[in-house]
């Protein structure tokens, strides 16, 4: 009887190699076997949105941005996309050309026609005519500081029925914390801040909940859980957002206020809301 965490029917063992996931001679080590877990646990969140849009229109989009080796994309096209979504196509999003290229030749090496590949930061893709003009799933798993707010950015753009992210290295809002401690020293939610290492962790916290309402402002309901065990990260907080035309001006209320609260009104353009408020 096979493991809820064996190899499944189907599913390349080259691709797996190259992702060492699978040793060279195709075995399963119990490094290997962890990795796998992974990977299944991060596709149990995906699939369904996957199946959700495919219900919707054969030939949907997904952007994954931020790709490295792009090991998400190819997952999902292997699990998913080869055999229940042939109309459907991948693009991988990521600045460093060498893995943009290792990428591409993998795809065509594999067969995986539907996979694209871009040499573009974030920012830039989101007026590139090389992408489609609405995108149905946008990913970022990992995309370091900003990055994930411009890709939060490129999917409210983009019209996303579904975002994914996995945030990491929030620096921009402890470094505006810091900025302004000074004049916040009135305020006793200062104490939230004060010493460095709170700085940092609050900053990051503090990030994904601007976000969070931020997602919400523009009419996503949002759900916000661990992505346990993924690459061994402490950065491990999965945010997963569904377009649903919610109440806007509650949640756009609320993220002026917390900006207003805690001193960082500059970042409003950054943490643009989707409800005028006022």
């Amino acid at each position: 009887m096979a493991e809820k965490y064996d190899i499944r029917p189907g599913q390349s063992l080259e691709l797996l190699k190259e992702l060492h996931i699978l040793t060279r001679d195709g075995k399963l080590n119990q490094d290997s076997r962890r990795k796998l877990k992974q990977v299944y646990h991060l596709f149990q969140f995906i699939e369904p949105l996957l199946k959700s849009c495919r219900a919707e229109c054969e030939d949907f989009s997904l952007v994954d941005h931020g790709a490295g080796k792009s090991y998400l994309g190819f997952i999902l096209f292997d699990l998913f996309f080869k055999e229940h979504a042939p109309a459907a196509h991948i693009y991988g999003i990521e600045t460093r050309d060498e893995l943009v290229s290792r990428s591409t030749e993998l795809a065509a090496r594999l067969g995986f026609a539907g996979m694209a590949f871009l040499n573009l930061s974030v920012a830039d893709s989101i007026d590139n005519p090389a992408l489609p003009s609405r995108v149905d799933i946008v990913t970022a798993l990992h995309a370091c500081n900003t990055a994930t707010d411009d890709a939060i950015r490129f999917a409210l753009a983009k019209q996303a029925k579904h975002i994914v992210l996995v945030p990491c290295c929030q620096a921009e809002v402890a470094a505006a914390l810091r900025k302004h401690k000074g004049g916040q020293l009135a305020n006793p939610l200062t104490e939230i801040w004060r010493h460095p290492i709170h700085t940092r962790e609050f900053g990051s916290h503090l990030t994904n909940v601007l976000r969070c309402l931020q997602l919400e402002s523009h009419g996503y309901s949002v759900n916000v859980t661990e992505l346990v065990g993924w690459e061994h990260s402490m950065k491990n907080e999965l945010i997963i957002a569904s377009y649903e035309n919610r109440p806007r001006r509650k949640p756009a209320e609320r993220l002026q206020a917390v900006l207003a609260e805690v001193g960082l009104q500059e970042l409003s353009p950054r943490f643009f809301s989707g409800y005028q408020v006022g």
